[in-house]
């Protein structure tokens, strides 16, 4: 039975972050920043909602210098937002495309006190700003103050997470780890990839995942030459190597590792090749703790491959950033250089060309601690499991 933690944060939670924002916002000279996307937009109020999904209305959030952030939404989400800690909501009769809310978002920035005259927007890297570019460039010649990128800023203050936001991380890692394990009770040659990720899907849902977005399967002979498409109806046969990688979701949090299985059998050189990456993962660990960089950790990763023959790594990195999106900055890469910080929740994930059209990749979930890092996922065997 699922240990169901309790839903949303205390309210605390939510005025932690603003301050933090807001201090932000001092250091940088800021008026004002402004979000757009879901997981910003959630991050500073707590609304949750799956309409999202529907592309037609723009959503905007307000943090200003001082104070608690104010909403300029559609009206149909009106009511979800007065439930969360959110006070001033302005609306408009979305969809307006004449004036979707481009107005009222200007006369709300404008009334705003302007003591450094500029305002913040999300415009830059792993960012974007869903709202019309021409709806972005009136609203520039509606407001009489410089916007700038704060994409950089807004990521590093979402990556150090709260312990409520770790625990929930946590949750969901048990919730696909109990997952993972039921594969090979059923998992089986004659199957194909499609089956099997479907049965995964129900028991991370029957144990309390809230949403499965993202599940990924690569089978083939002794190998898989894929780690980002399916799952497929190809049939599992005997000899086959399957992984199966995913990213569920609870409370709005994300788990995001995979796992490795061999049907009847596996040559040694696969066999090698899961060793190599376990044990990399492991050296990661190792150089995951405060003040040390995500260079360092693709560096003691790549060394372990390199050391058992990697060919190379098509993934471009070796793990990343991990919380209210699947994917998060920073990325473990050789010329990243974040310094890691108590708080940062990442994956390991070192993946290896070991033959032609061959990759073994390996991913686990951690977060960095005062004195080093804690698994959030329980770590796979070190050996391939072959399933007979």
């Amino acid at each position: 039975m699922a240990n169901y933690l309790q839903r949303g944060f205390e309210l605390s939670e939510f005025e932690n972050r603003a301050k933090r924002a807001q201090r932000i916002m001092h250091e940088n000279k800021l008026d004002a920043m402004i979000f757009t996307t879901e997981p910003n937009v959630r991050y500073f109020t707590g609304f949750h909602t799956q309409f999202w999904h529907s592309p037609t209305r723009p959503w905007f959030v307000i943090v200003p210098l001082e104070g608690k952030p104010i909403a300029v939404i559609p009206e149909i989400g009106a009511s979800g937002m007065r439930s969360t800690w959110i006070e001033s909501i302005i609306t408009w009769p979305s969809p307006q495309p004449q004036d979707d809310g481009v107005s009222l978002l200007a006369d709300t920035l404008t009334s705003l006190p302007s003591r450094y005259g500029r305002v913040g927007a999300t415009l830059g890297i792993e960012s974007h700003l869903r709202m019309p570019v021409n709806n972005y460039l009136e609203l520039q010649s509606l407001v009489k103050k410089e916007f700038v990128d704060v994409s950089l800023l807004v990521h590093e203050l979402r990556q150090i997470k709260s312990q409520a936001e770790i625990a929930k991380t946590r949750e969901i890692c048990r919730i696909t780890n109990l997952g993972f394990d039921k594969i090979p009770r059923y998992a089986r040659v004659g199957m194909n990839e499609r089956e099997i990720c479907k049965q995964f899907r129900i028991d991370m849902l029957h144990e309390g995942a809230d949403e499965c977005p993202y599940i990924i399967a690569g089978s083939g002979p002794d190998g898989y030459d894929s780690i980002i498409m399916g799952p497929t109806d190809r049939v599992i046969e005997e000899g086959d190597v399957l992984i199966i990688d995913t990213g569920a979701v609870r409370d709005g949090y994300f788990s995001d590792f995979d796992r490795n299985w061999a049907f009847g059998y596996a040559s040694e050189q696969t066999k090698a090749a899961y060793r190599a990456t376990y044990e990399a993962t492991s050296k990661g660990f190792e150089a995951a703790r405060p003040g040390a960089t995500t260079t360092d950790i693709y560096l003691a990763m790549w060394g372990v491959l390199e050391a058992n023959g990697a060919l190379g790594n098509d993934v471009g990195r070796l793990g990343h950033g991990l919380g209210m999106e699947l994917t998060e900055r920073p990325s473990n890469t050789a010329s990243d250089n974040t310094v890691l910080k108590p708080g940062m929740v990442m994956t390991l994930e070192p993946g290896m060309v070991y033959a032609q059209g061959k990759s073994m990749v390996h991913e686990e979930n951690i977060v960095i601690t005062e004195d080093g890092a804690e698994w959030l996922s329980q770590r796979a065997e070190p050996e391939l499991v072959i399933i007979k």
